[in-house]
């Protein structure tokens, strides 16, 4: 008969028990801060290029595409305010983090100027699913705002800015229809 002392059976039990505690419980996933979806009337291909290409870009966004390079580690630099001082004209020094084509896209993104956590970054997922009809289901997922009075302010700044983005991505090809 194998004989275990009283002790590191209770060791033993407490460490199965919170291993199918924690099971039971799973990571969590994080909800996103803001998301926006948008139902646009053209097929996958044009609306991945509208969001890939310095032309789609600024077809609906951006004044000026400063830098698209979309692969991973790739600018995604933006300008809105082109004769602005360098570090304040868009979204300078984001990067593309993560290319699913046809499905994902993901890159980092900056709070506006003036704001303290400019210089911090969330990330943007843009998830893109075909429809019937040669339309296409956009979903805009921004995660990653922080706390603190600098972060409220740039998560308010964007939960009005992303759905403006988002239709101007709408009526881009509701021109064309």
């Amino acid at each position: 008969m194998l004989r275990i002392p009283v002790r590191q059976l209770q060791l033993v039990l407490m460490v199965v028990c919170a291993t199918l505690w924690s099971a039971a419980i799973g990571a969590q996933p994080l909800a996103p801060d803001i998301t926006v979806t948008k139902v646009i009337n053209a097929p996958v291909a044009d609306v991945w290029k509208a969001w890939t290409t310095a032309e789609g870009l600024e077809s609906f966004w951006a004044p000026k595409a400063a830098k698209i390079e979309p692969v991973p580690g790739g600018a995604f630099e933006l300008w809105f305010g082109v004769n602005n001082p360098e570090g304040s004209r868009g979204s300078e020094g984001c990067l593309v983090h993560s290319v699913q084509p046809m499905e994902q896209f993901v890159f980092e993104w900056n709070a506006p100027p003036g704001n303290p956590v400019r210089k911090l970054r969330t990330l943007v997922y843009l998830d893109f699913k075909p429809l019937p009809d040669n339309r296409t289901e956009v979903t805009l997922r921004n995660f990653g705002y922080g706390t603190g009075e600098d972060w409220a302010k740039a998560k308010a700044y964007f939960q009005s800015a992303w759905p403006a983005v988002m239709g101007s991505l709408e009526k881009r090809f509701a021109a064309k229809g």
